[in-house]
Parts: C-alpha cells; sequence; structure tokens
C-alpha cells in the first residue's frame, strides 16, 4: 500500500500505457507491483495468446478473477490490469475493494498506433483487427468509466508525466 495506506489500480484498454507506467510508478513508490497478465503467464506457464489459443478467452477471464482474488491476501502497492479486467463484475468489486482505480485511456487512434505495434494480441486476430479494437473500445469506455476513481489521459503525455499525475492523487 501506498503512503496514504491504499494501493493504486491501473485499468485501461490495451495501449494506454498500464504497463510501462505501472513498472516506473512501483519503482517511484519503492513497493511492490502485481500485474494480472504476468500472474497468469506464470500460472499457465504460457503467453496470453497462447492462453487464449489453448483454454479459450472465458478460461483466460476467469483466471483474471482468480489473480485479483488472491491479491486480497498480499500487500500491493500498484496493480496492473489487462484491458478486459473490467468485463465481470466481481472484477470490479474486487478492484474497489483493493485499490484507488485510475482508468489511463488515450484517443483511440493513438491507442491503435501502440496496440497494434504487438502482433500477437490474442482479440485482433481477426480479419479486420483494426474493425474489432473499435467495437471492443467502445463496449469497455462506459465499463472503465463506471469503474475508475480517477481518469488520467495518456495520449500525449510521457510515462514519467502520468506517474507524476498519479503521484498527486497519492
Amino acid at each position: 500500500m501506498n503512503a496514504r495506506g491504499r494501493s493504486i489500480a491501473l485499468i485501461g484498454f490495451m495501449g494506454a500505457g498500464k504497463s510501462a507506467v505501472g513498472r516506473e510508478l512501483a519503482a517511484r513508490v519503492k513497493g511492490p507491483r502485481f500485474d494480472t497478465d504476468e500472474m497468469i503467464r506464470k500460472r499457465f506457464g504460457s503467453s496470453i495468446p497462447e492462453i487464449f489459443a489453448k483454454y479459450g478467452e472465458e478460461t483466460f477471464r476467469e483466471a483474471e478473477t482468480d489473480a485479483l482474488r488472491s491479491l486480497r491476501h498480499v500487500e500491493a502497492d500498484i496493480i496492473v490490469t489487462g484491458g478486459g479486467i473490467v468485463l465481470r463484475d466481481e472484477n470490479v468489486q474486487l478492484l474497489r475493494a483493493l485499490a484507488m482505480t485510475i482508468w489511463l485511456h488515450a484517443d483511440e487512434e493513438i491507442l491503435w498506433q501502440r496496440a497494434s505495434r504487438r502482433s500477437n494480441r490474442p482479440l485482433l486476430q481477426t480479419p479486420n483487427p483494426r474493425q474489432k479494437f473499435s467495437v471492443l473500445l467502445q463496449e469497455r469506455l462506459p465499463l472503465y468509466q463506471a469503474t475508475a476513481d480517477h481518469r488520467i489521459d495518456t495520449s500525449s503525455a510521457s510515462i514519467a508525466e502520468v506517474v507524476d499525475e498519479i503521484a498527486t492523487l497519492l
């Protein structure tokens, strides 16, 4: 937990900068960071695309919930989540109980530019990945908004600037 006794959870769509900001923020506060995607990769011994291919999205989503549940019993300053964490009501309730939730967001085109740098994103393995990206984003925007305690635009901000802004909330 941070100096004020509350963990920080980062939520947002793919390409928003959650992982990079989470690493920098954990270094700044000198505290433990838990990344739900890393926890799932470790549990399965596979990459996220391999987990999706072998077990399917539902198994992955259940593993996300399990990862959050496990954080109830540890001290976590920073919790970095996958973009779909808000799809399950239980996850939203767990996030609210565990942490102050910060939604990192950016303009859609910027998110697309960042996210499309990695060609192995499981949910974008479709004939029209750009269209799928837009549909997923529009579906999730209200969920991020409803879950977040705070919102930070990462469109033109550096990682350090985003971390500085989060630090003002601590």
